[in-house]
């Protein structure tokens, strides 16, 4: 018990005004902000090609989806490994349980759909049938068979994730701003400075 109060109170400590915040390595950040770059250029990119707005441009938009996608699939493939063999920083003590639940529950489906979205992606254009050429250089293997009806489901679920995507990385980025202009805890800081 005494051990808890110890922690607690370092834990405030080294989170109150003023002070040092524990702050993740700079790998962690690293992968944690290639993230986000990609994925905040491929949302609005995918509703631009989804919605067929790129006119003559449409093929060469297509090309740049896939190629960022192939990038984004290597990046939280290295990532989610990383996460796995390095335990993140502990949230301060004084955020509420739910909160803390609420931040797991985001961070894992964010995983998740990071995971499957590129493969999807990559299934529903080569059963279009479709090559996914990465930027020029070369062209990923065709995962599934040619089939327009497979390849409609797959882009379906493919828009339909990336919907989700969006509305979980909206939260994320909600719960940042809120850690760190309402309750000045330290916690997006963490992500920043090393």
């Amino acid at each position: 018990m005494h051990e808890r109060t110890a922690n607690r109170a370092a834990s405030a400590a080294a989170t109150a005004p003023g002070l040092a915040h524990p702050a993740y390595d700079v790998a962690a950040r690293v992968l944690h902000w290639t993230t986000a770059v990609l994925v905040l250029f491929l949302l609005p990119l995918g509703v631009v090609i989804a919605n067929r707005w790129g006119g003559e441009w449409k093929d060469w938009l297509y090309n740049l989806h896939r190629s960022i996608g192939t990038v984004l699939m290597l990046v939280i493939l290295i990532r989610v490994g990383y996460r796995l063999t390095h335990q993140p920083l502990p949230l301060p003590d004084e955020i509420p349980l739910s909160q803390r639940r609420a931040s797991r529950v985001v961070h894992w489906a964010l995983y998740t759909l990071l995971v499957l979205q590129p493969f999807v992606g990559w299934a529903g254009s080569s059963a279009f049938p479709a090559p996914v050429i990465v930027f020029g250089l070369f062209n990923l293997p065709m995962i599934a068979p040619a089939d327009r009806a497979l390849s409609d489901q797959l882009l379906l679920v493919h828009r339909t994730i990336g919907l989700t995507i969006a509305c979980f990385v909206t939260v994320h980025i909600a719960a940042a701003i809120y850690h760190h202009f309402v309750r000045k805890d330290g916690v997006l800081m963490r992500m920043i400075t090393g």
